[in-house]
């Protein structure tokens, strides 16, 4: 096919790409609800049947370690082709307060340019995209596609490394495609090559053994909170920069990004000021940054007049491209105990680990990527842009399959609220996205065929 003929067939297998989009968004496939497990294994199998549709014959759904259920399907290659690994994720963040909705949130919905519902983005969008590519050339794919489609990308992906080890084979490609990023705005397309990495902690101060009267002994003996509040507060210098020693930064790409197009696309209100020095790519893709995501007190309207022994926080440490995750939980332990107030008793717990990632992207498969981007946005030239939030399993991706290229991509752009209420998919991005896919394809098996 020529690129005016796959873009002629993007557009005409669009209708039904959506409809199959829209029926994915409405299984509510959660997978940190335990009680959603039936919903996700749903979702596995409807989008195995989706791909079983498209002419695979080797599709399976596969677990590792007890994890949830992946899709893969696999077609092979023509004689001389190379493999193309297309990796997205069906399963799905919790909604949060549905009232925060202004639709059903497993009711896809168009409203202006948008289809809104849980999912419709991250990532059934993923989904649906690789789908459009491999239908759009129906049984004359010019090269070998293997789809993995994860179940618990929302989780953390904790058993994908065992998965990769033991479904290796399988796997195994020249060029993977992982559509679970964004672009860098509408009508400006962008290849992800730099992700920070993710450790979290809970952390719990402790000042009494049990709550006693404030006015008895309010003064002398401090309660917990205050003592947490201190604690909390030596995490940042007074400019927001983070104050933890060990913690790595570096240098971001060179790509304006307007104080005022933060301001807008974070919804910060009005008046606050923005934290932290160094360019504004720097602060939200190289650079770290320490979030308390989590407080556990006294509700204020339990509240007595009463010294709180014990509260509990949850930390969330984004790392900078360069860090390892172990060394920063490292750091952020040993910051902790070195500055807790007052002799203050301190737990320490450990949660995730995430690796962060930083890709060269350079050499034919990027190249190959740029061209349909350009092709797919009429002449737009793509951006190399980092990601303030973490991938972890890119990492373990790049570790697995070494010599393959990584391609990071995805349909999200500055207003698609993932993980947010009213979560959209801006559908004309959608096309192009789809459209681009289907030109890589084309053109890696120019570029890289033998």
């Amino acid at each position: 096919m020529t690129p005016e003929q796959i873009r002629a067939a993007v557009r005409e297998v669009m209708p039904s790409v959506r409809a199959d989009l829209e029926a994915l968004v409405r299984i509510p496939s959660v997978s940190a609800d335990p009680a959603r497990a039936d919903d996700v294994r749903r979702s596995a199998e409807a989008t195995a049947e989706l791909f079983r549709a498209e002419g695979f014959d080797d599709v399976r759904i596969l677990t590792a370690a007890g994890g949830a259920p992946a899709v893969l399907a696999r077609k092979p290659a023509p004689e001389g082709a190379p493999t193309v690994l297309l990796y997205a994720h069906h399963d799905v963040q919790p909604t949060g307060e549905v009232a925060d909705w202004d639709s059903d949130p497993f009711e896809p919905t168009e409203r202006g340019d948008r289809l809104y519902g849980r999912g419709a983005a991250d990532d059934k969008a993923g989904i649906a995209a690789h789908l459009a590519a491999v239908r759009t050339f129906g049984a004359d794919l010019p090269v070998g596609v293997t789809v993995l489609v994860e179940g618990e990308e929302e989780v953390g992906s904790p058993t994908l490394e065992a998965f990769l080890e033991e479904h290796h084979e399988l796997l195994a490609a020249d060029v993977i495609v992982i559509a679970d990023s964004g672009n860098w705005d509408i009508g400006e397309p962008a290849l992800t090559t730099s992700l920070r990495g993710l450790v979290d902690c809970f952390v719990e101060v402790r000042t009494l053994q049990h709550g006693v009267h404030s006015g008895m002994w309010g003064g002398v003996v401090p309660d917990a909170v205050t003592t947490m509040v201190r604690l909390l507060a030596t995490l940042h210098d007074d400019e927001g920069n983070v104050a933890v020693e060990g913690l790595h930064s570096g240098p971001a790409a060179d790509v304006d990004y307007p104080e005022e197009r933060v301001r807008a696309e974070s919804g910060i209100a009005e008046g606050v000021q923005l934290i932290g020095s160094g360019s504004l790519v720097e602060r939200l893709w190289t650079k770290p940054a320490i979030t308390t995501i989590g407080f556990d007190a006294t509700r204020t309207a339990d509240a007595s007049n009463t010294l709180i022994p014990s509260v509990r926080a949850k930390l969330s440490v984004r790392l900078a491209p360069g860090d390892s995750s172990k060394r920063a939980m490292a750091a952020l332990r040993h910051h902790l105990e070195q500055h807790v107030p007052w002799g203050a008793q301190l737990t320490f717990t450990e949660g995730e680990f995430g690796e962060p990632t930083q890709i060269d992207a350079t050499g034919p498969a990027y190249d190959a990527a740029r061209a349909a981007f350009r092709d797919a946005w009429d002449g737009t030239e793509p951006v190399d842009m980092g990601v303030g939030g973490s991938i972890p399993f890119i990492a373990a991706f790049n570790v697995a399959f070494p010599d393959a290229a990584v391609l990071v991509t995805g349909v999200e752009d500055p207003d698609t609220r993932a993980h947010g209420a009213n979560e959209g998919l801006h559908l004309a991005e959608f096309e192009k996205v789809c459209l681009a896919e289907a030109l890589l394809l084309h053109n890696l098996a120019e570029s890289l065929g033998r």
